[in-house]
């Protein structure tokens, strides 16, 4: 019978997940989560990959805020018993879980549990349970190729935001994210089913140039081939180079007003502004 997670406490956060390295999941969080941040959202940031090139994005590398994931690493170890405080106020309204190479032992760790095992699913989820209904989003930078810890960041997630290339080796890597979300759901011989309600929230095609009409039009139906939605829509931003900044302010704003995030927002001290 699966661990008692309070899933309401949960429901707004959201891993952003490929298999695949380099499809910008580290950029899309930190632009996400400063975006949100500054129209005056509550905004949690998990540095969920080892190699911590989210403090790069956010400038807090090597100064007395980063920790290499120690802390992050400590707490997904212990069940969240010995969890600290993320590091508050990187930026206006974005507080944020440092990782780093320390958490190369939370990984280690938890292959020995296995990814079946809710030990390991639940990691992650426990973490934030205490304190992901003080923000309004949490956002989880998934690292590749790392199953355990994607697996905890499914077990947390109420939503998956995938960034996909137009490639076929980065549409396997969205293979990978279906593997998780099926494992979390119990959709696997042995698996407890600790996340039953784990859905597809969108898909955002990275590194194809707006102008590039065929390389999207022929990448979008094979994309959404591979994948379910299960709130019914796909954000359809597309992330490019050269125009980064606009589409992503795009992505924001589906974000802010996709009708799966509407629930009340984080209790908040603090008068906040819009743009």
């Amino acid at each position: 019978m699966a661990a008692t997670i309070d899933r309401a406490a949960l429901s707004r956060v959201i891993a952003v997940m490929n298999g695949k390295g380099g499809v910008f999941k580290t950029t899309l969080t930190a632009n996400l989560g400063g975006l949100l941040a500054y129209n005056g959202q509550r905004v949690l940031l998990v540095d969920l990959d080892p190699q911590g090139n989210l403090a790069e994005d956010l400038g807090y590398t090597g100064d007395d805020r980063d920790d290499r994931g120690a802390a992050l690493a400590d707490a997904l170890q212990t069940h969240g018993r010995f969890v600290s405080e993320p590091v508050r106020q990187v930026r206006p309204n974005l507080d944020v879980f440092v990782g780093g190479p320390e958490l190369e032992k939370a990984s280690a760790f938890l292959v020995t549990r296995g990814s079946s095992s809710e030990e390991t699913q639940l990691a992650l989820a426990r973490v934030l349970e205490p304190i992901a209904s003080q923000y309004d989003i949490v956002l989880i930078d998934c690292p590749p190729g790392e199953e355990a810890l994607q697996t905890a960041a499914a077990g947390a997630a109420r939503w998956i935001l995938a960034p996909v290339k137009s490639d076929a080796s980065s549409r396997r890597g969205f293979e990978a994210v279906a593997d998780r979300m099926q494992l979390v759901r119990g959709e696997r011989a042995g698996a407890a089913g600790v996340n039953p309600t784990i859905g597809l929230l969108g898909i955002v095609l990275a590194g194809v140039n707006p102008s590039a009409t065929v390389v999207q039009r022929e990448a979008r139906p094979r994309i959404g081939g591979d994948g379910e939605s299960a709130t019914g829509d796909a954000f359809t931003a597309t992330m490019a180079f050269g125009s980064a900044a606009k589409r992503m302010r795009s992505v924001a704003i589906s974000l802010m007003s996709a009708p799966a995030l509407e629930c009340p927002p984080a209790p908040r001290s603090t008068t906040t502004r819009s743009v």
